[in-house]
């Protein structure tokens, strides 16, 4: 067998070997929105795991948006734990007018930097994790479990390509998602979208307002714009209520928010608005699950209506989440915690210092990412991926090569020792 040593010296010789994977992936614009334009990148993906010997299914979450997963069944199943390496391929969308110093789809090093759209979020992960296990199979170093490599897309959109995969009944002892992270491991919060939606059964003329709002009018009626600014304050009160009451190890207090994100209601100026819809975007802690938030709000602004004489005969209506911010501007990101106990993160952490000298920090994300879905379907799941977030969506976007190189080798480490464990499936 091979030793790790050498596998580690290959990274570093090998490094721009690396580099043309990634410029391979960057030069795909994924761009999400528009979306529907990944095809020829999982195609590329599909075809970079076929020579690895992984088995291949494919299936389209939205025309032109394919998922692909390869599988490498293991050499010792029955005894062994099964992994999940999971990224997605979309990237975030490009602005007109925005002063990119290089092609947003070539690769460019500069100042030991990898500039083009992607490299932090996420293709620099991506490449790291496809160009490890290449190596590790031209080693001959195959994996005891079952192994699954999930390239999905729709992630930047609230898509949900890896709740497909779940549903798909793709299962693992453990996933990896190999996504913005700066090398920590992490877990992360929720979100989830929802519309509040006023609507009146009467549409009254401007010239009608005089008779509704003043005393001796005798007309019965509302505007639903004014009413919706009752329920974003009701939405206020409770938003501070849980910065009071709430709070999660490693996020900062107040964690827990409700952005009134988008209003829309009225029809014209000659009218008072008879429909007001208000987007909110709701970010939650671990503890929690997104059922139990949405029963919260609902609750505490049907309470707000019922004190207001109009809202209590014309209660507000909700729409909660969605599978796309694009088809149905709506999405869920549940949240997931890492459990530091579990011999899978212990592993993780081994290598990390293996190849940084010291421990991975151990924190929770700031923003969102599919890991959830892993985790709403059972599998202990960790964040663990290079870039920082401060490149992530940027223009002039980079990641570190330094960091991508260590990253890679990191998962080399990880993988190399994750590979080899049998007889030690019950314990995780």
């Amino acid at each position: 067998m091979i030793q790790l040593e050498e596998l580690l010296q290959r990274v570093e010789e090998k490094e721009e070997e690396m580099h043309q994977l990634l410029g391979d992936l960057v030069a795909f614009p994924t761009l999400s929105p528009p979306a529907r334009n990944a095809a020829e990148a999982q195609q590329y993906i599909e075809e970079y795991l076929s020579r690895m010997d992984f088995e291949i299914d494919t299936w389209e979450l939205y025309p032109g948006d394919p998922i692909v997963v390869g599988t490498k069944k293991g050499t010792d199943r029955e005894h062994s734990r099964s992994l999940i390496l999971n990224g997605h391929i979309d990237v975030a969308a490009l602005d007109e007018g925005e002063s990119w110093e290089h092609d947003p789809f070539t690769l460019t090093l500069k100042d030991d930097r990898l500039y083009g759209r992607g490299t932090a979020d996420m293709k620099g992960g991506m490449a790291a994790v496809l160009f490890a296990l290449k190596l590790l199979h031209e080693a001959g170093v195959e994996p005891a479990g079952d192994l699954h490599v999930q390239s999905v897309v729709g992630e930047e959109v609230g898509e949900a390509g890896t709740k497909s995969c779940g549903e798909r009944g793709y299962h693992a002892d453990l996933a990896i998602v190999a996504d913005t992270s700066n090398c920590a491991i992490q877990g992360q919060g929720g979100v989830i979208t929802g519309w509040i939606t006023i609507e009146s059964p009467e549409t009254f003329h401007d010239a009608e307002r005089r008779s509704i709002i003043h005393a001796g009018g005798g007309r019965y009626g509302a505007g639903a714009i004014e009413k919706m600014m009752k329920i974003i304050q009701s939405l206020q009160e409770l938003e501070r209520h849980w910065a009071v009451t709430k709070s999660s190890p490693g996020f900062p207090p107040g964690s827990t928010t409700i952005n009134p994100a988008v209003i829309e209601g009225g029809r014209h100026a000659a009218f008072i608005a008879d429909r007001c819809a208000l987007w909110i975007t709701v970010h939650y802690y671990p503890e929690e699950h997104y059922d139990d938030v949405i029963e919260e709000i609902e609750a505490h602004v049907r309470a707000a209506a019922q004190a207001d004489p109009w809202l209590k005969n014309h209660a507000p209506q909700f729409k909660w989440g969605g599978t796309s911010m694009i088809e149905d501007r709506g999405e869920i990101f549940p949240a997931f915690s890492v459990d530091p106990a579990h011999p899978g993160v212990q592993q993780l952490q081994q290598a990390h210092k293996t190849i940084h000298g010291t421990p991975a920090e151990t924190s929770m994300s700031p923003t969102v990412t599919d890991g959830g879905w892993l985790s709403e379907a059972g599998i202990p799941t960790i964040l663990y991926g290079p870039g920082t977030l401060d490149q992530a969506h940027a223009v002039n976007e980079s990641l570190d090569r330094r960091q991508l190189l260590d990253y890679t080798k990191t998962m080399m480490a990880f993988l190399y020792d994750w590979f080899q464990q049998t007889d030690d499936k019950e314990e995780a």
